[in-house]
């Protein structure tokens, strides 16, 4: 059964653009790692300064195994985000917390109705 990691992210609207320019940057940090079957950043459109980090995984396991391993330097900064000075640039969100879930139903486009894992 797959699992969904959802990092919920506080980001000034001054530091938006600084946010979204980071996450460019790390394109290919998550994508092939092992387990890995999706993400996505979702960018508020009204009424919240919240920025959700969207990333589903094989399993519990597989997305640990990432934190230890490549997410770990990613979040330290390693993700090609140091200054010039080699610096750890000053973090883009003002608040984080880690959602987790299990997924019970799926559905896609042109599919007779929901699949169930």
């Amino acid at each position: 059964m797959s699992i969904v990691k959802i990092n919920v992210l506080t980001v000034p609207e001054e530091q938006r653009e600084t946010l979204e320019k980071r996450f460019a940057a790390r394109v290919g940090a998550v994508e092939n790692s092992d387990g890995f079957e999706w993400f996505e950043l979702l960018r508020p459109v009204e009424g919240t300064d919240t920025y959700l980090v969207y990333t589903r995984w094989r399993s519990e396991e597989d997305f640990q195994n990432w934190m230890s391993g490549q997410g770990q330097a990613a979040h330290r900064g390693g993700g090609g985000g140091a200054t010039e000075g080699g610096e750890r640039p000053k973090p883009a969100a003002s608040g984080a917390t880690l959602w987790s879930f299990e997924v019970v139903q799926q559905a896609a486009p042109g599919r007779s109705g929901p699949a169930t894992e």
